[in-house]
């Protein structure tokens, strides 16, 4: 394992990062890996994602919403030793726990989003939709690892919707895009995205901040990994929803509501003093 980078080096967070994190819900960050550490670890992740059973062979035409927006692959980490360096890296995890200010993060778990030459649109929606987590402390980092341009499907933030917490059970759908799409324009929040982004850098968002993304309109697949962390010492919550059932468990095997969330599938990925 030495040939791959570590990872574990400090990422230098300025505090105006952590400010507009907090005021917007969202930032994102240049060069949280450098370009040669995604080239390192690139082919490990595809080689992952590799061993699942997707979309993949049914045509674009032929796919609801959903489908077309990009191919998912998760808990990448514990297929693949190379991957697991990556998912589990101090450095990634010491800005989600800076950025949220806590003292410790667990990984809630990895997930590859490769949206196709000519794929679809991401609806907008919340991800902590589908967390049956009793913080508001979580966070997705979503990297791309190839140099990306609008075109290719950028995320997309409504600025300060973190605020506004739960908003319904909408999971990622027509309807969840059509009712925060207008939800979005009356409450008059601001739509930021970036212009382009190299592979390295990453966009973290928190787990109420709603967000979505354009079709990809080039010919090149845009490939990102993105990783969920969760404040270390929350507890699981009874689940509203089946997707919340799906994700209990999964993700937290063992785990009833309102107990520690806590699994061999949810280590600790950097916690202070340690």
């Amino acid at each position: 394992m030495s040939d791959w980078p570590s990872l574990q080096s400090e990422y230098p967070l300025a505090s105006e990062a952590v400010e507009a994190f907090g005021r917007d819900g969202h930032v994102c960050l240049p060069g949280v890996a450098s370009a040669a550490e995604v080239a390192a670890y690139r082919p490990s992740i595809h080689e992952a994602a590799k061993s699942l059973a997707n979309r993949a062979d049914i045509p674009l035409e032929k796919r609801g919403t959903y489908g077309k927006a990009f191919l998912q692959y998760a808990n990448l980490w514990a297929r693949n030793e190379v991957v697991k360096r990556f998912s589990l890296a101090e450095r990634f995890g010491h800005i989600a726990a800076e950025l949220m200010g806590v003292d410790g993060v667990r990984i809630y778990h990895d997930q590859g989003l490769f949206k196709e030459a000519g794929g679809g649109f991401t609806p907008w929606h919340q991800d902590q939709y589908y967390w049956p987590l009793d913080t508001d402390n979580t966070v997705t980092m979503w990297m791309p690892l190839l140099d990306i341009s609008v075109e290719m499907g950028m995320l997309t933030f409504a600025s300060g919707s973190h605020t506004q917490g739960y908003l319904g059970t909408l999971p990622i759908s027509d309807e969840s895009e059509r009712v925060f799409q207008d939800y979005v324009k009356a409450k008059g929040f601001t739509i930021n995205r970036a212009d382009a982004m190299a592979a390295g850098d990453a966009t973290f968002h928190r787990g109420w901040t709603l967000h979505c993304a354009p079709g990809n309109q080039s010919d090149r697949m845009r490939d990102v990994m993105t990783i969920i962390y969760f404040a270390d010492g929350c507890r699981t919550t009874e689940p509203i929803n089946d997707n919340q059932r799906h994700d209990l468990a999964t993700w937290l095997p063992g785990v009833s509501p309102r107990e520690l969330a806590a699994s061999p599938i949810s280590p600790v990925v950097w916690k202070r003093g340690s």
